[in-house]
């Protein structure tokens, strides 16, 4: 049985903890995306244009700062700014009892700290929603995206991304004690996902009709999930997870019915960091720095790192 919702709500309290607006260095504290698979398949949509897994620059060698190119300026400032989530348990969150990021998408960014700096704390964490991740980017308010992010053809056209760090997929979560099975089952249903997410795409384009329903951050979802507001959270299944490990009283339901790869997200301005940030996911995946951050934020089984393709 599920326990009644003034039993539940504190089991948020370590996510709720984590919404602040910036954090210092070494320390935490547009329109949106059309999607570019169906909500019925799960495989990525490509044309001659445009092939979302094999569109970044390749590496020129190992990690290098270069006098004249972004990343010696970066290194002049003295520290990376980097846009993250700060609610997603186990990739991006605000621990309450340090304050600090932490999380599978901060150790990506702090990889990229050390490879320029030699010190992967010279970060300052920015708190961004999922609607302000291509605005801050393109605006040079941040320097790279680490949050759950997608790469798919909208997205291109507006940034650069990494090669493929994360595959993730879409899938449904509910309550313990609910009869629905899958996105089908809830047809007339409210399902929660965040404003400029795919997801929430996904959600509108589902064939079982079910009532969008658009939330600034992650943990806005889990609340309303909570407080029976809603019937289902239909995001990215390493999202999902993150909400089983601090909600007992939920589960994930049904298969993947989208393909997310995850990538970080850069200005067209730079293409040299973009080329950098390669080579550096290049040799966390040759190091095992990769499998280890994964065995650590998201548990076995552990497989082996998505395999880098570039632009031909």
């Amino acid at each position: 049985m599920t326990p009644p919702t003034w039993l539940r709500l504190p089991i948020l309290l370590l996510v709720v903890a984590g919404m602040t607006a910036l954090a210092l260095p070494g320390s935490a504290a547009a329109a949106p995306a059309m999607p570019w698979q169906s909500a019925t398949s799960a495989a990525p949509r490509t044309t001659k244009a445009c092939n979302p897994i094999a569109s970044s620059l390749r590496p020129l060698g190992p990690p290098r700062v270069a006098p004249g190119s972004f990343m010696a300026k970066i290194r002049a400032r003295g520290y990376l700014i980097a846009g993250v989530d700060q609610n997603t348990y186990r990739f991006g969150f605000l621990n309450p009892m340090d304050g600090k990021v932490e999380g599978f998408d901060a150790d990506m960014v702090r990889a990229v700290a050390a490879a320029i700096f030699g010190d992967p704390n010279k970060v300052v964490f920015k708190a961004i929603s999922d609607v302000q991740r291509i605005p801050e980017v393109r605006s040079g308010a941040v320097d790279i995206v680490a949050h759950t992010m997608t790469i798919n053809c909208w997205r291109l056209k507006k940034v650069d991304f990494s090669t493929v760090y994360y595959d993730a997929g879409q899938r449904v979560l509910v309550l313990k004690n609910s009869p629905f099975k899958s996105l089908a089952d809830l047809g007339g249903k409210k399902v929660c996902a965040t404003t400029g997410s795919d997801s929430i795409n996904n959600i509108k384009a589902a064939p079982s009709h079910p009532i969008p329903v658009a939330v600034p951050s992650w943990t806005d979802c889990l609340v309303l999930l909570q407080q029976d507001e809603i019937a289902a959270i239909s995001t990215d299944d390493s999202i999902l997870a993150g909400f089983v490990a601090q909600d007992p009283w939920t589960k994930i339901v049904g298969p993947r019915f989208t393909f997310e790869p995850y990538g970080l997200a850069m200005s067209k301005q730079h293409p040299d960091f973009v080329r950098f940030v390669n080579a550096v996911l290049q040799r966390l995946r040759s190091d095992h720095q990769w499998t280890d951050d994964y065995a650590h934020w998201i548990g076995p089984p552990v497989p082996a790192p998505p395999a880098a393709h570039y632009k031909p």
